[in-house]
């Protein structure tokens, strides 16, 4: 076995979230294997807290312990929109409602929509069209 193809292997597992891979080649064995740190939820919502809200400049009152964050539930590539012509699935200022889509993650030549797990305005854009997210990186905020 090649640098190169350990190199590989090293890619697919971070690529398709795997936390052990192991191949055989002959008398040749490899086994790489990474540390996992567990999050509860790919969306987690702040809990509820002590103080009072704060004035946004537009003078709108936002409690921000109520703000939703959508995390990207793998490693990927991030689409705001279905195709490169076509408006963003959603904007800052946009509402949506529980089950609309948000945004693709491509992740080893598929296409994954994110949806919205809760109704609500989206107050952030956390990330840029065309950039690589990893699991459980915050996507969106939505109040």
């Amino acid at each position: 076995m090649n640098i190169r193809f350990i190199k590989s292997l090293a890619q697919i597992m971070q690529a398709s979230g795997l936390t052990s891979i192991e191949v055989s080649e002959g008398d040749t064995r490899i086994r790489l294997e990474k540390t996992v740190h567990m999050v509860p939820a790919h969306y987690a919502q702040h809990p509820p807290g002590q103080g009072g809200a704060e004035p946004e400049t537009d003078e709108r009152v936002v409690d921000f312990n109520l703000i939703t964050e959508v995390t990207s539930p793998m490693v990927g590539v991030f689409y705001a929109s279905p195709s490169p012509d076509a408006e963003p699935y959603v904007r800052v200022g946009d509402r949506v409602k529980k089950g609309d889509v948000l945004c693709i993650i491509e992740a080893m030549k598929v296409m994954n929509e994110i949806v919205s797990e809760t109704d609500g305005e989206v107050v952030d854009i956390c990330v840029q069209n065309g950039q690589v997210v990893e699991y459980s990186q915050v996507l969106f905020k939505i109040f």
